[in-house]
């Protein structure tokens, strides 16, 4: 296979419509446009939500809630995934330098999937609850 021999399946593309070429082609005089008003004109195009000047309905609604900006900022830990660093204190850099968590994450928290089987030393890092138990059971410490 070259590249230059490369070719769409048959059937797959088919010409443009040409508008406004005369009577016979069926979209003469007006291409299909119909008559008169902001459509037909040249330019002439509004805003996605435009009606018209009347209220647009995403301003006529009542707003609420917000998008938190830091929602994706903390970066969820399995617990199994902390047997793989090999710190001895783990902390959050500890945590990016095992590949743990993503770079763009600013804060992380251990949560309660999979089992821990070693001691580990917790510091700085938010834990739930379930996931601080584990660690203390197996003798690990959370500061």
């Amino acid at each position: 296979m070259k590249l230059n021999t490369i070719k769409p399946a048959a059937g797959a593309k088919h010409a443009k419509r040409r508008v406004g070429r005369g009577i016979g082609s069926g979209l003469g005089k007006t291409a299909g446009r119909g008559h008169k008003g902001q459509k037909s004109r040249s330019g002439g195009f509004h805003k996605v939500g435009f009606e018209g000047g009347q209220m647009p309905l995403q301003r006529r609604l009542p707003k609420r809630g917000f998008t938190s900006l830091t929602k994706g900022d903390t970066a969820e830990v399995r617990l199994a995934a902390l047997e793989s660093v090999t710190a001895e204190i783990i902390d959050f850099a500890a945590l990016l330098a095992a590949g743990v968590v993503p770079a763009s994450a600013k804060a992380a928290k251990v949560i309660l999937a999979g089992k821990i089987g070693k001691a580990v030393k917790l510091s700085g890092i938010k834990v739930s609850k379930g996931a601080r138990a584990a660690i203390e059971a197996a003798g690990g410490s959370v500061a």
